[in-house]
């Protein structure tokens, strides 16, 4: 049995033998996520440090996927952390991750594959006016591609009145060739995710977020 494996029959293992834990529903945080907070807190603080906006990914795979390990999108997006089959394949070898290990559908390797990404993102993500618009950068770029969002906030640039330092009113008002229904879902994406979802799970002690 390979570590994900293990891990895997662990957090399930887990989520078996606690029936009181994992009935506990949490103002704003839905009952399926409590058989992965262990494990994404463990993900989240191995690549963040101590201080991940653990309620930021929770949000995020909540967005993603409702916790549901078999989701698949009509696009064709798998798993936990909705990964393209490309993508996942390209964050395998950009992460060192054995061929034989890179499994979507896996909900171990979609929490570390969600926070390392992010990560990844927010390394990349610069000039932001703060931490919250840094992450909705981030969190954008995962949901829409980094290239177009560098030629959003190059075209916000170019905008008198417009700061690309910032996503909230500012960035997220241009469009660099994406369709009306892609455009509207990646400008909302970061804004559910920071400001109607983390702070549901930041309140059940999940950890903090980024937003105020």
């Amino acid at each position: 049995m390979n570590l994900v494996s293990s891990l895997t029959a662990l957090l399930f293992a887990s989520a078996a033998l606690s029936p009181c834990a994992a009935a506990v529903d949490s103002p704003g945080v839905p009952r399926a996520a409590e058989p992965f907070r262990r494990v994404l807190t463990r993900e989240a603080y191995r690549v963040w440090g101590l201080q991940a906006p653990v309620s930021v990914f929770a949000a995020q795979a909540q967005q993603e996927s409702g916790w549901n390990p078999q989701a698949v999108s009509r696009a064709g997006a798998v798993g936990l952390a909705q990964f393209m089959p490309a993508t996942a394949r390209w964050w395998c070898e950009a992460a060192g991750i054995p061929e034989a290990e890179c499994l979507p559908q896996n909900p171990v390797w979609a929490m570390r594959a969600l926070v390392g990404y992010d990560h990844w993102l927010w390394e990349r993500t610069a000039g932001a006016a703060d931490d919250c618009e840094r992450m909705a950068f981030t969190l954008r770029a995962y949901n829409g591609g980094e290239a177009r969002l560098l030629r959003e906030r190059f075209a916000c640039a170019s905008d008198p009145g417009c700061d690309p330092s910032r996503n909230f009113g500012h960035t997220e008002k241009h469009n660099a060739g994406r369709s009306a229904a892609n455009w509207r879902e990646n400008t909302e994406y970061p804004g559910r995710i920071l400001h109607q979802y983390a702070p549901g799970y930041a309140v059940a002690g999940w950890g903090s977020g980024v937003c105020p």
